[in-house]
């Protein structure tokens, strides 16, 4: 992938040098309804796309914030999540059960991410990259609650297609809870719910004991 889809069709000449940076930017961006998710949904028989996923999460941050374990920014744990997977225009999905994959994930993500903000002017492309930064490392109450509406989302998924990606060969229930166990860095008791609901699902045989 060498040309940016802006350049198929270019904006116009008199469009001001800055602005046309972040227009071709977010013309950019449009590739992420394109990244496949493992995740299936819940409402149709396909599996879910990458815009799909962050629009959930920022809905999710909005609805969920009062169960954060520290009082948070609403609006910028929602730029987060908002940002946090574009990179995966270039890098790919990287499926929480693909060892393999997971083996070159950073290297992969951490080239995407200088190519993806690189094509903003240089102050935007700085703001942006701090913020998947921010999520990557974990380190602000609202990066970890933002981190744990991104193990949860999957989680309720799965649990409405009665196991989804945990059924995935090889992948045991005590996979599960030791993946999703992020989700207790930003919320106790949405970590306490999760567990019900990856409890439950071994019960009934949607993920293997």
């Amino acid at each position: 992938m060498t040309e940016l889809l802006a350049d198929q069709n270019p904006l116009p000449s008199g469009v001001d040098s800055r602005l046309r940076d972040h227009l071709t930017f977010l013309i950019e961006v449009d590739r992420l309804k394109t990244v496949l998710r493992a995740s299936p949904l819940a409402a149709a028989d396909r599996r879910e796309n990458d815009a799909e996923h962050s629009w959930h999460l920022a809905l999710m941050v909005m609805t969920l914030a009062e169960y954060a374990d520290e009082p948070i920014d609403v609006g910028h744990t929602m730029k987060l999540v908002v940002v946090h997977d574009l990179i995966e225009i270039y890098a790919g999905d990287t499926p929480i059960y693909d060892a393999e994959l997971a083996a070159s994930q950073q290297e992969r993500e951490e080239a995407a991410a200088d190519r993806l903000f690189g094509i903003l002017p240089e102050d935007a492309g700085r703001t942006m990259r701090a913020l998947w930064d921010e999520f990557e490392a974990r380190a602000t109450p609202e990066a970890r609650f933002a981190k744990a509406m991104d193990r949860l989302q999957p989680l309720l998924l799965n649990w409405m297609a009665e196991g989804g990606t945990w059924r995935t060969p090889g992948v045991t229930a005590n996979d599960v809870r030791a993946r999703k166990a992020v989700i207790g860095e930003g919320s106790a008791r949405l970590w306490d719910a999760a567990l019900e609901i990856i409890n439950e699902g071994e019960r009934r045989g949607w993920a293997r004991s």
